[in-house]
């Protein structure tokens, strides 16, 4: 397979220091499809008791990021004879709501993301009590210690903002444009921060309306019309990216479009050189691992991680490895 470039060795020194949270992209039935067939043809792995493991994430609907971290997380489940139950909201007082509804329903382990940590502390507080293990996953990197978590699987945000920036250096670009598509996410301000930290240009922030590609569109448009300097524009996540080229168009504008996260449209953008680079965070990997930790800790009472979180990224993607990367894509697994 084509190289990688992955920061996960240097995360391991500042993993502690940051939280973390994810990205969008606009889903579909055909990833469901493909995920109930996958679950119907699987065979447990295990004879263990068949444990009942929720999974909470701050995912608006039509998420297809959230699509491939559930797809991971399905498949563990059938593998580790799981019964998996899966909600979402991306309201963060809705969510804890359902944190707590599995809570009262007793499940035997709970995986949750801390976008907005505040508002799901208490929530956590009461699975503690109830003696339920939590494995935080994707965002709550820093939180999820300090909550009482077993452990995190996810990327550091910051980390994944400075191999931007280390990237935009390489590609010698001058000035940056960090587009925020989801105002309060804690991990979107961290990653515009690492792009910051790390680029020896100009970095700007433009906040959006990520509800409303239109509006995403027009106010990026807007902005590359009046400002010709901007000469990349880094969206925050991959449904963005898509868009932003279509801003960019609008404009007249030469600026390079990068994004970070991964789908099947980014992978083909990649290969045709409309996208420069892509950051993959692995969400697949997320889910898939969320449940089989939470399977071993109640099977042998192991816990991965040393009490850092467990990295799945960031791992740079370019023309070269998109190739390589399609197939994935496409079943929904990347």
């Amino acid at each position: 397979m084509a190289r990688f470039r992955t920061w996960v060795g240097i995360a391991l020194a500042g993993a502690l220091s940051v939280s973390l949270a994810g990205c969008s992209s606009t889903g579909g039935k055909r990833a469901e499809d493909a995920r109930k067939a996958a679950a119907a043809q699987g065979r447990a792995a295990v004879n263990t008791p068949r444990w009942t493991f929720a999974m909470i994430t701050h995912s608006g609907d039509g998420d297809t990021f959230w699509d491939i971290v559930q797809s991971g997380a399905e498949q563990a489940a059938v593998k580790d004879n799981i019964n998996f139950l899966y909600s979402h909201d991306d309201e963060a007082q809705q969510q804890a709501q359902l944190v707590d509804a599995a809570v009262d329903k007793k499940v035997d382990g709970i995986i949750v993301t801390l976008a907005k940590p505040d508002a799901m502390k208490s929530a956590l507080d009461r699975a503690r009590k109830a003696g339920i293990p939590v494995v935080t996953v994707n965002s709550g990197s820093q939180e999820s210690k300090e909550f009482g978590a077993l452990t995190h699987i996810g990327q550091d945000e910051t980390i994944a903002g400075e191999a931007v920036g280390e990237e935009l250096n390489e590609r010698g670009r001058k000035q940056a444009l960090c587009v925020l598509h989801e105002q309060g996410n804690v991990g979107h301000e961290q990653r515009c921060d690492g792009v910051e930290k790390a680029f020896d240009g100009k970095v700007q922030r433009l906040y959006v309306n990520g509800t409303s590609m239109p509006d995403v569109q027009s106010a990026l448009e807007a902005k590359l019309q009046t400002d010709k300097a901007v000469d990349a524009v880094v969206t925050l996540g991959a449904p963005y990216a898509d868009t932003a080229v279509k801003a960019k168009q609008g404009a007249g504008s030469k600026a390079e479009i990068d994004t970070f996260d991964l789908n099947a449209k980014v992978a083909a953008g990649l290969e045709d050189g409309t996208l420069g680079f892509a950051v993959d965070q692995q969400p697949y990997l997320q889910g898939y691992e969320a449940v089989d930790l939470l399977w071993l800790y109640r099977y042998n009472a192991d816990v991965l991680g040393g009490g850092r979180p467990v990295l799945t990224g960031p791992q740079i993607i370019t023309k070269d490895d998109a190739a390589a990367l399609a197939d994935y894509t496409k079943r929904g697994t990347r």
